[in-house]
């Protein structure tokens, strides 16, 4: 077996990279509403979740071994309401050797987690679903669907 490593890049030209993930955190009707109604005892759940998404983006790096640390051009971090639950989607830009797959994924994780910990007091029964790449772009791949 080879030995753990990074992969070297830097024979790769820079290109402008975006990548698009999703993910949603299912709950309760009632915590839903709550949460709607900017009711929750810890605060605004979103917008705490917004700047968590952008903050898991950019240490990427620090928490997946193997990835690069990049030059972070742009994040997005959406959320939309759903019948059961929050949809995330994290949109995240570089210009760069290497694509930004994990750090739009990571945006949506950690957005996720913490709706779920802001909400957890509220609802046990809160699960973190369908978290996914749906469009990656740039690089040799080109642009890549997956939604």
């Amino acid at each position: 077996m080879e030995p753990t490593r990074m992969v070297d890049v830097s024979d790769k030209p820079e290109t402008a990279r975006e990548a698009v993930a999703k993910g949603t955190v299912r709950m309760s009707p009632e915590t839903l509403a709550v949460i709607q109604r900017g009711e929750l005892p810890k605060g605004d759940v979103l917008a705490t979740a917004q700047v968590a998404g952008f903050m898991g983006a950019k240490q990427t790096s620090a928490l997946i071994p193997m990835c690069h640390p990049l030059a972070i051009d742009d994040v997005k971090v959406e959320f939309e309401f759903a019948v059961d639950g929050i949809e995330i989607t994290a949109a995240v830009k570089c210009t760069g050797r290497t694509g930004v797959e994990m750090e739009a994924l990571t945006a949506v994780a950690v957005s996720a987690l913490t709706i779920y910990d802001m909400c957890k007091a509220l609802d046990q029964t809160m699960r973190i679903d369908a978290l996914g790449l749906v469009r990656k772009s740039g690089g040799k791949s080109g642009t890549v669907v997956l939604e």
